[in-house]
């Protein structure tokens, strides 16, 4: 892909480019394509070195040295404005497909180092690390395989799934539905609830049913959160096929208490809630026709042979059937 920046540079220069007749002496560095990308991003010199937390200078520099190893221009410069150039646009994105190649390169690498380092890193998500089924699963993990280093990590909604595709993450404790490409082992089944402001008028009934909370809007994920789990969640479409309407979008589990206990939307919870996430101004509310809610441990497919993720299947698959009280 660098390559094909070059490339399309050397054209550049021949259609009356800039910086005509200037060999090109190096290749660009992945630092300063991801600078030209931020750059791009915000258009002002000024904000993208603040988002890159580097000094605007220094940013220039760094864009004038890309712009010299390529031999064109990739931004014009004016005293009020800043645009990408025409061979700017177009090498936009090679330079995005680049920079990916090399963090998905990354990632691969990383993978391959905790492989054979026997080091694990397990994502969870939300109060999924206190569970008594994740702590009987890592406890088993470690009586088993001692030499096994384990990092856990607390994952974003954008991100628990995320993970385990961009090799972040080895296994991640979730809550199904999930995506085609990921194997689970079941580990637990609880009720799911609804989560409401204390304020909502139906905040005060002792139960509810899911017609009843017909209209009220729901909180949003972020784009990269698979439609078909936040669906699941979401309970989209209702049961009568209506379809729901949907409030904020949140990020992680407080930014969706302080949605909810700001009376802008609502949400479905496991009803483990209740214990780990009291808050002032919520309400949880069990739905007498809500189906439940899985816990389940999540890896790709395509790993399932790795020794440390076979060990963590194997800890899985034992806690299960000793029972997580004999396991603890």
């Amino acid at each position: 892909m660098i390559d094909n920046m070059l490339l399309i540079a050397a054209r550049w220069r021949v259609k009356g480019g800039f910086f005509v007749g200037v060999s090109v002496s190096k290749e660009p560095s992945v630092h300063q394509l991801r600078l030209f990308l931020m750059l791009s991003e915000e258009l002002h010199f000024g904000r993208a070195a603040a988002r890159l937390f580097i000094t605007q200078p220094a940013l220039s520099q760094q864009i004038r040295e890309l712009e010299k190893r390529l031999g064109v221009r990739v931004v014009e410069r004016t005293s009020r404005t800043l645009t990408l150039t025409e061979a700017g646009q177009a090498l936009l994105p090679e330079a995005r497909a680049a920079v990916t190649a090399v963090d998905r390169l990354r990632r691969v690498a990383d993978a391959q180092l905790r492989q054979v380092s026997g080091r694990l890193v397990v994502g969870t998500m939300g109060a999924e690390a206190s569970m008594a089924h994740t702590r009987a699963v890592l406890s088993l993990l470690q009586d088993r395989h001692p030499e096994t280093t384990v990092q856990l990590v607390n994952l974003a909604f954008g991100d628990h799934l995320a993970a385990l595709a961009q090799q972040e993450a080895d296994v991640v404790f979730v809550r199904p539905p999930v995506t085609d490409d990921i194997e689970l082992h079941h580990l637990a089944t609880e009720p799911r609830v609804a989560c409401l402001s204390t304020g909502h008028p139906l905040a005060s009934l002792p139960r509810l049913t899911l017609a009843q909370l017909s209209g009220v809007p729901v909180v949003d994920m972020p784009e990269q959160v698979p439609r078909l789990w936040w669906d699941f969640w979401a309970v989209d479409p209702r049961p009568d096929g209506s379809r729901v309407s949907y409030g904020p979008v949140v990020t992680d589990m407080e930014s969706l208490l302080h949605t909810v206990a700001a009376g802008e939307a609502m949400c479905f919870l496991p009803n483990a809630a209740r214990e780990y996430f009291p808050r002032a101004g919520i309400r949880y509310i069990d739905v007498v026709d809500l189906t439940p809610s899985t816990s389940a441990l999540a890896w790709l497919r395509r790993r399932r042979s790795e020794p440390t993720i076979r060990a963590i299947r194997h800890a899985a698959q034992e806690a299960t059937i000793r029972g997580y009280s004999e396991a603890i």
